[in-house]
């Protein structure tokens, strides 16, 4: 291969991968810069805490809404691999009927996994009418699909590694684009909190990681513009 056909090749994989940096370091900007405004909006929700109705609220996600309706006996939902500190655990999900019938999963918060991470039953909840109050949300990010998105469990429930609408759907929800993050000073579930970045990355991570894609294609550029004119001996 002629020298001048070779130097062409290189610059054109040396600019290819230069362009894929820039790319991600972009894409991790655009993140960070919707997590802070998620952040943003839902500080400003939960200092009002005013319900907003739920069609608005749906359009509006985050948004603090008051639900009434029971739930329903339909085996919990559970996402796996969640993480409070160094612990690890399950995010439970209960099946709640609205009064108009349509069906929404409630987060009623975390529990741990013990160590042969056998997941815990739960015990079914009380189906009499009541009115909940929580953040309502976005199901959490669905993250990299890798493997199959649920499996059964032993009591009926399934077992998600990612909330895919269609995990939501063939576990019973209508509404499967948004979940209930219940009001932690409700006297039901487990662990929980109002924590929208559990398990994700912060704004500022996002920006490190952008920081270092950027500088990746900044030093790959000028490593291969020093062999391009060095001089030859």
């Amino acid at each position: 291969m002629k020298p001048a056909l070779r130097r062409a090749l290189l610059w054109v994989v040396a600019l290819g991968l230069c362009l894929a940096f820039v790319r991600a370091g972009l894409w991790q900007s655009g993140r960070a810069i919707e997590k802070e405004t998620l952040l943003a909006d839902s500080a400003r929700v939960l200092a009002e805490r005013r319900p907003a109705p739920l069609a608005e609220a749906l359009d509006a996600m985050p948004a603090w809404v008051a639900v009434e309706g029971a739930f329903e006996a339909i085996p919990a939902l559970r996402l796996d691999n969640q993480r409070r500190g160094p612990r690890v655990g399950v995010q439970v999900y209960r099946a709640f009927r609205l009064d108009d019938g349509r069906r929404l999963w409630v987060d009623l918060g975390w529990r741990p996994l013990p160590a042969d991470r056998r997941v815990p039953d739960e015990v079914p909840m009380p189906p009499t009418p009541m009115r909940l109050e929580g953040l309502l949300v976005p199901p959490p990010s669905a993250g990299l699909a890798l493997g199959p998105a649920a499996s059964a469990l032993p009591d009926g429930g399934r077992l998600a590694l990612r909330l895919e609408p269609e995990v939501l759907r063939e576990a019973g929800a209508a509404l499967d684009g948004a979940v209930l993050r219940l009001d932690p000073a409700t006297p039901l579930g487990h662990e929980r909190d109002l924590d929208l970045l559990a398990n994700t990355l912060s704004p500022d991570k996002h920006r490190g990681y952008a920081l270092q894609w950027f500088g990746f294609a900044a030093g790959l550029l000028l490593l291969s513009l020093f062999l391009q004119f060095r001089r030859r001996p």
